[in-house]
């Protein structure tokens, strides 16, 4: 084991693996199931759109320890999901986090997509250009509200603390690396046993983590669908 002082760098380091290994993959998931959505809604119109809408619009503001206990409730062994022995394992996590990202993406990339104005639709359309052509060029024009949305769930997922806990345990090894403990969840932990020095350590990681994540969104959503900054 490495430490510098009363810091122990195997524990902090792998706390910082394992906080954005859940995170990415979560988001990663999102992506994969949001992106399309945000798109089919954007570009159809059907009966319930509205109704729709305002669910994902709604999405962004459930409450964590909810999903977590809904997740848990699952994954247990009396759960729908019980056989694949997921429950307190970093799996669990990302399936919480997937699920609290998810409306934060899709609805900002929502907002993005019907953003892009419809006479720019048209015109493509009146060029001879197909439903997909179509697409692509509003995911074009859409993309940096698209990345902007990428960086809120990101951000939403890495700060979590409420359904982590609950569906992963914060478990330690006795080597002192992190199995399903994160960066939030630790700084808890820290907090209540007194080492405040441990505590401040991950507290920077984390702030370094979110004010990065922060940034990078700041400065896309300054650039214009041309790609020029304001």
């Amino acid at each position: 084991m490495f430490g510098l002082g009363d810091l122990n760098l195997t524990y902090l380091v792998s706390i910082t693996v394992v906080s954005l290994y859940v995170s990415t993959v979560a988001v990663l998931l999102s992506a994969a199931i949001g992106l399309p959505v945000a798109l089919t809604v954007g570009f159809r119109d059907f009966r319930g759109k509205s109704v729709v809408t305002s669910i994902i619009s709604t999405g962004m503001g459930f409450p964590s320890v909810v999903v977590g206990l809904v997740v848990l409730l699952t994954l247990s062994r009396s759960g729908p999901l019980g056989e694949f022995e997921l429950l307190f394992t970093p799996e669990a996590m990302i399936i919480s986090q997937t699920i609290l990202a998810l409306p934060v993406l899709v609805s900002v990339s929502l907002s993005a997509v019907q953003s892009v104005p419809q006479d720019l639709r048209d015109a493509a359309f009146a060029t001879g250009g197909t439903s997909v052509d179509v697409a692509l060029l509003v995911v074009r024009e859409a993309r940096y509200g698209i990345v902007t949305a990428l960086l809120a769930a990101y951000g939403r997922a890495i700060s979590e603390v409420g359904s982590v806990l609950i569906v992963g345990g914060n478990i330690v090894f006795s080597d002192s690396t992190s199995f399903t403990r994160t960066l939030t969840t630790a700084i808890t932990v820290e907090a209540r046993k007194g080492n405040i020095e441990t505590g401040i350590a991950l507290g920077a990681i984390l702030l370094a983590l979110v004010l990065t994540v922060n940034a990078l969104g700041a400065r896309f959503r300054d650039r214009n669908p041309a790609g020029g900054n304001r």
